[in-house]
């Protein structure tokens, strides 16, 4: 079954999770172009923006516990993953510079240094532009295998910054936030629990 599964997902192109991906960014230009974004359509945008920055980074973070829980295989997807993430990172402070701060960079500038949630927010963005420049192969034979995995781990120090730029941002008692946080945890966790994958996924030797 596992074998199956992993069979049909070597034979869905890389350009099939592009196109899945682009399906939110479409759909908040429909919204934006037919007025439904409500009476704040700026933070409307810059939190669509952000929160499906983060799912892309969640989605990421889980090939490699679901492969060692399932043995189901997108590790061929995981570098689309990541980059589409960065397609969604980028635009969501793009809209906080521009749109929201109109360019004021000394009050920009005053507010991350003033406000923790926009620190740790900028932080994980420095990250996933490292990561995002990086995730080709021509970077990956430069800077060597194991230089190049290194690198790439900054994606949990990424995601617990994103994680916590959400949660202190709020200022109510959203669950969204805290239930997505609680995820990011769990699928770290994960990784140092569930080393290789179960007994049960591994193929059976004749």
């Amino acid at each position: 079954m596992v074998r199956s599964i992993n069979d049909t997902l070597r034979r869905i192109p890389i350009w099939a999770v592009w196109l899945a991906g682009a399906i939110p960014f479409a759909v908040l230009l429909w919204e934006i172009a037919t007025g439904g974004l409500g009476v704040d359509p700026v933070q409307e945008v810059e939190h669509r923006l952000g929160q499906t920055a983060l799912y892309f980074l969640i989605g990421g973070l889980a090939v490699t516990p679901f492969l060692r829980l399932t043995g189901v295989s997108l590790m061929r997807f995981r570098r689309a993953i990541g980059v589409i993430c960065f397609c969604y990172v980028l635009p969501h402070v793009l809209a906080w510079v521009v749109l929201d701060m109109g360019l004021l960079w000394g009050q920009m500038a005053g507010d991350i240094v003033k406000r923790p949630y926009l620190l740790f927010g900028m932080l994980s963005f420095v990250i996933l532009i490292a990561l995002a420049v990086t995730s080709n192969n021509l970077s990956l034979r430069r800077m060597g295998g194991q230089a190049w995995r290194r690198l790439h781990k900054l994606v949990y120090a990424a995601a617990i910054l994103a994680a916590m730029h959400w949660l202190w941002a709020i200022k109510v008692n959203e669950v969204a936030p805290i239930f997505w946080a609680a995820v990011i945890g769990v699928l770290l966790a994960s990784r140092v629990v569930i080393r290789r994958p179960m007994a049960w996924t591994r193929p059976k030797r004749a």
